[in-house]
């Protein structure tokens, strides 16, 4: 997955640097793991030891950028087949001035808001989020760096955890604004969602070679 999720940066046109945070004690063997398989074009790919939270991270990934980097996108490699065109969309609403982006698609679902039980009984519903104005927020998130970096400074200060880039920037009080996601940059997290991702991948290994 973490080649995959490499790759798809690399082959973005608005990427010429992917920096690769690996657990703390295992940039080493990331960095063999990337080095045994082909990645595409010339971009460069770096690889940076980690911290111990994900907020942490992306700070010490902030850090290895050189100093003339403006633009950063965040990505999970937990969204290994995010499209190309995905990462050029968000990297060119960030050069268009927007200080932090993030694709998004519509939901299929209705939601509702509930009341959270940890005894697995049934839990009471507080009302129905209106599904036109929701959207489910993937990965990579685009931001100006100085607005990120402002941000992680902002949320280490307040002791606070962050499980979204994008979410730390609004605590500044800056937009946020949403480009449109792609059915294929979704989360890999279940048994069910791998055998998706390789059917992705067959599909594109047969039609274009990926």
């Amino acid at each position: 997955m973490l080649v995959h999720a490499v790759r798809a940066m690399a082959r973005a046109r608005a990427v010429s640097l992917v920096v690769v945070v690996a657990p703390p004690d295992g940039a080493a063997e990331v960095r063999t793991l990337l080095d045994d398989h082909a990645l595409p074009g010339t971009t460069e790919v770096i690889v940076v030891p980690g911290g111990a939270t994900r907020q942490e991270s992306v700070r010490l990934g902030l850090a290895a950028l050189p100093v003339d980097v403006t633009d950063v996108l965040v990505h999970d490699a937990a969204r290994p087949l995010v499209p190309a065109e995905t990462v050029d969309a968000v990297a060119a609403a960030v050069r268009q001035g927007a200080p932090a982006v993030v694709p998004a698609l519509p939901l299929a679902d209705t939601v509702k808001e509930v009341e959270p039980r940890s005894d697995g009984g049934p839990e009471a519903v507080l009302g129905t989020p209106e599904r036109a104005r929701l959207r489910a927020v993937q990965t990579p998130q685009g931001f100006d760096r100085e607005t990120l970096t402002r941000a992680h400074e902002k949320v280490a200060l307040e002791g606070e955890g962050a499980t979204d880039d994008a979410g730390m920037v609004e605590r500044l009080g800056l937009p946020v604004v949403a480009v449109a996601g792609h059915e294929q940059a979704f989360k890999v997290t279940r048994p069910l969602d791998l055998v998706l991702a390789e059917a992705v991948l067959a599909r594109r290994r047969a039609t274009d070679g990926f």
